[in-house]
């Protein structure tokens, strides 16, 4: 499906802080260079056509103040949009609200840098799984976009499925997380504290431990 120790290495991961009206958040900040011009990186992560071929399906009314849905996963409200450069939106998933930023920019050396700010309240799953509890996450949705953007073909969903069980499929995932414990070591977070996020995280994940 795609190449795990690549893939892993071609994504940037970083955990900071944001105010929010409550107080002090979190954030996961996960980005990629994807070698497609910025207007098509921005429609596949905009036209609900196409999210589809590399995501999940999404059902609303994709424009400020609208309401979306993404099937089997999170709702929210866009709150803002800026074609073909950047929209926020509110992620609300399991009683809980967080908030992503999409910001897109053309690289000099050709094709797009997606970035993607997951921010979220400390007293979220947060506390339990470090920045590795959506970063993961994350991590495997941008798979699907970098599969979709290089061959112009939807992500067979069954196949993407039937990967993530396979042992580069659980690679990818212990990468992953790993890489999520270091950001967060780097950002500050206790090393042992962070490594204890980051086994839970793989556990929910995998059903296993590292």
């Amino acid at each position: 499906m795609i190449e795990v120790i690549e893939q892993i290495n071609a994504v940037r991961r970083r955990v900071g802080r944001r105010t929010l009206d409550p107080g002090e958040a979190h954030s996961v900040i996960i980005s990629q260079v994807y070698p497609a011009p910025i207007d098509d990186v921005w429609d596949a992560c905009t036209n609900p056509t196409r999210i589809p071929r590399w995501f999940l399906p999404v059902t609303g009314d994709l424009k400020p103040g609208g309401q979306y849905q993404i099937e089997g996963n999170a709702s929210g409200t866009i709150e803002h949009c800026d074609p073909p450069r950047e929209f926020t939106a509110t992620w609300e998933f399991g009683g809980q609200t967080s908030w992503i930023e999409v910001r897109l920019s053309s690289e000099p050396a050709g094709g797009t840098r997606l970035e993607l700010e997951h921010i979220a309240d400390p007293g979220t799953p947060w506390a339990e799984f470090g920045p590795g509890a959506v970063g993961v996450g994350w991590d495997m949705a941008l798979i699907g976009l970098v599969l979709h953007l290089t061959s112009g073909q939807p992500v067979d969903p069954q196949a993407a499925a039937a990967w993530v069980t396979s042992g580069p499929g659980q690679e990818f995932i212990a990468l992953s997380s790993r890489r999520w414990r270091d950001a967060d070591v780097a950002a500050g977070t206790d090393e042992t504290a962070a490594q204890a996020a980051a086994d839970r995280t793989l556990a929910a994940y995998t059903g296993s431990g590292s």
